[in-house]
């Protein structure tokens, strides 16, 4: 099947187009080729994860790079790879349409249905039907193949994880079957009936293109447009009405806000396990994939916005083989919540190897106490552009310098060479409130 050619960049954005990796369209970095994989919710069946994996290790350099969207990322690849990957992909079921490769941006709520929190939505039901939709040449709305590789659709189960990710547009479960529905984190938000969410979303994003239509503005992501051409309320409960949803303004919707999965054990209310862990800095080599494919057996696995994995039904009594092949198994681990991004020798921009400066870092630091105050979330970045750095909340914000590294958290600026670093990180992951 040939790949089909990427749509050119929608009318009003920068001349350049939309420069983001895709499994198709592979990015060049210093270290070789990069695709970006979209993985819908993050699931995945064993399956799906030994294919890739067997892609990682014949075409790549041997592991997977998480990313803050919950999908994976091969690096090292030769620049004539690509239609090989491409056609791995499909055999796996992974690449649906070739057109909407770089649009499937879906994240969801990683323990729905798994610790009876959430107002008990199947939100991955609704991102494979989203999913579905996105792709199919029969939803009437092609255009949404020209979608940035930026934009993001969130589906949260009420819990309040994905709605502080700050999607373009964000499905949330309520209450007795129903759903609301915002624009960006400060746009208007419609109830719905839970049935008709997916559908909702992506005439949401419909909107979105047409006011870069009509327009003529750059914009990649909804949050990026002027307040005064955010669609209104009225306007998107209009669209949405001729395609027969109904809908209710929510002129004082109030989204959740709510923490990512922890590291360790999850147990639902009938006492059925999961297992929650995280990659070291977010990355993985593929034996350490090929392990959580093992243990996930025949059940999914659903890769999270946080750079973890879940396995639903797992069993507790795995987690000591999962720690001791080097993932990250509980909340007091130094390596939790720790982040960075690929540093040098992959990317030329890069002015250190952070994520050697990272480990080295890590490795010496204590464990947490239990019940003692939850660090704050650190990211090494070796250059300004702070690639994958987290999007919301406070953090601590390590740059490379060039002769050493600036560390900044609340308000606070820390310059010291590599060899203070791991002192001046423990200091500043300590919240001050």
């Amino acid at each position: 099947m040939p790949v089909e050619p990427v749509p050119p960049a929608h009318q009003g954005r920068s001349p350049g187009g939309d420069a983001c990796p895709g499994a198709l369209r592979l990015h060049s970095a210093a270290d070789g080729a990069l695709a970006r994989i979209r993985i819908p919710a993050g699931l995945l069946t064993s399956r799906q994860a030994i294919a890739l994996a067997d892609a990682a290790d014949d075409l790549g350099d041997g592991h997977f790079d998480l990313t803050s969207r919950g999908n994976l990322q091969l690096r090292g690849l030769a620049s004539g790879c690509g239609a090989e990957l491409g056609a791995r992909l499909r055999g796996a079921g992974l690449l649906p349409s070739d057109r909407h490769d770089r649009v499937r941006n879906v994240a969801a709520s990683p323990l729905c249905g798994l610790d009876g929190q959430g107002m008990g939505a199947d939100v991955q039901r609704w991102a494979r039907t989203l999913d579905a939709l996105l792709c199919s040449h029969e939803d009437r709305l092609p255009e949404l193949s020209g979608l940035s590789g930026r934009f993001l659709f969130g589906l949260d189960d009420g819990r309040g994880d994905i709605t502080a990710l700050s999607p373009d547009v964000t499905l949330i479960a309520t209450s007795h079957g129903r759903a609301a529905l915002r624009l960006a984190a400060t746009g208007p938000a419609l109830e719905l009936a839970a049935e008709d969410a997916p559908r909702a979303a992506l005439l949401a994003a419909a909107e979105f293109l047409a006011v870069l239509r009509t327009s003529g503005i750059q914009a990649w992501r909804i949050h990026e447009l002027p307040r005064e051409l955010l669609p209104a309320a009225e306007t998107l409960a209009a669209r949405l009405a001729i395609a027969g949803i109904a809908t209710t303004p929510l002129p004082r919707f109030q989204p959740p806000h709510g923490s990512p999965p922890r590291p360790g054990m999850v147990t639902a209310p009938d006492h059925t396990p999961s297992l929650s862990v995280a990659a070291p800095l977010g990355r993985l080599t593929t034996a350490q994939w090929r392990l959580l494919a093992d243990v996930a057996g025949r059940d999914e696995l659903r890769v999270t916005p946080w750079r973890g994995i879940v396995l639903p039904g797992t069993d507790g009594d795995l987690l000591p083989r999962l720690a001791a092949a080097g993932l990250v198994t509980s909340a007091d681990s130094p390596w939790h919540r720790a982040g960075a991004c690929a540093g040098r020798p992959g990317c030329a921009k890069s002015l250190a190897d952070v994520r050697a400066d990272a480990a080295a870092c890590l490795a010496s630091a204590r464990p947490g106490e239990p019940g003692g105050p939850v660090p704050l979330p650190v990211y090494w970045s070796g250059c300004e552009r702070r690639c994958g750095h987290p999007a919301d909340g406070d953090w601590v914000d390590v740059l490379a310098t060039g002769d050493g590294y600036r560390v900044t958290a609340g308000g606070r600026t820390t310059t010291v060479a590599s060899s203070d670093l791991a002192g001046a990180v423990a200091t500043a992951r300590i919240p001050t409130r």
